[in-house]
């Protein structure tokens, strides 16, 4: 086993995490941990995926629970700024100056992470060539299709080499093929790395992700292997979606919904 291998066994560790934004909770305490591989993290609208996510990236602090990342505590602001080193980080909107061309854009975002400068043009040229922009690295990002600009914002996550890699919402705006060719780089940027996918997209993490875990109102309403949210869909009765995964994570869903409402005092009852 290698030494990337042993350090990333847990790459993130979060125990009793919840945050609230005034009176919504978006996360109630959640524990969770993930290693080198490929996660994907599933659930509907409003489940917290993206408020999960943005405290894993280390730009929003949670209300209470304890956050490990890579070994560091991130209730410090030592361990949050080592942690950020080493991570990369594609949010769902992201900033950019558009008048930037893609070599430069990737190139200030590497200088922000503290690429070493002897090897920093290399290390822009092999992000940008991964995410198939290599004949637009002096292009324009104000003149790039909405795929593109998805593509580059890759990039710009990938260009550190990062040990723990965020994608919120990665494939939005790519075409089937771009989509494909997507998948094949996370499983290989899987490989050494902890990569934790965040989508709405159940096929993309049936066909990229090893794990998945599934949120439903801030909680973790299933957790285990792709295969196992498949086979529960090919045992479920009804036909709310189109293929057995889907199926899984519907009936997974309606499950969790169920056992919400049973739990659910009745009219009078304790709150």
């Amino acid at each position: 086993m290698s030494p990337s291998t042993t350090r990333l066994t847990h790459a993130v560790r979060v125990s009793g995490l919840t945050v609230r934004h005034r009176r919504h909770v978006a996360l109630d305490a959640v524990d969770l941990h993930f290693g080198t591989g490929v996660h994907g993290l599933l659930g509907p609208n409003g489940a917290g995926k993206t408020s999960l996510m943005r405290v894993l990236a280390t730009v929003a602090s949670p209300t209470s629970g304890r956050v490990e990342i890579l070994g560091q505590d991130m209730g410090t602001h030592h361990g949050r700024t080592q942690a950020r080193r080493k991570l990369g980080y594609l949010p769902q909107e992201f900033g950019y100056y558009p008048g930037f061309t893609v070599r430069e854009f990737v190139t200030y975002m590497a200088w922000l992470k503290e690429v070493p400068a002897a090897s920093m043009a290399a290390a822009v040229e092999h992000a940008v060539e991964r995410v198939g922009l290599a004949d637009r690295l002096d292009t324009k990002i104000k003149t790039l299709s909405g795929g593109m600009v998805r593509r580059a914002g890759i990039a710009q996550a990938l260009v550190n080499e990062p040990e723990l890699l965020l994608l919120d919402e990665p494939t939005a705006g790519l075409d089937p093929e771009q989509r494909v060719e997507f998948r094949a780089l996370l499983r290989d940027v899987g490989t050494t790395a902890a990569v934790i996918v965040s989508t709405h997209i159940v096929e993309d993490v049936a066909a990229a992700c090893s794990e998945v875990t599934l949120m439903e109102s801030g909680r973790v309403a299933y957790r285990g292997t792709t295969a196992e949210l498949t086979a529960i869909g090919m045992d479920a009765e009804h036909e709310a979606a189109g293929n057995p995964i889907e199926r899984g994570y519907t009936t997974v869903l309606q499950a969790q919904r169920r056992e919400r409402r049973n739990a659910a005092p009745g009219p009078g009852g304790a709150r």
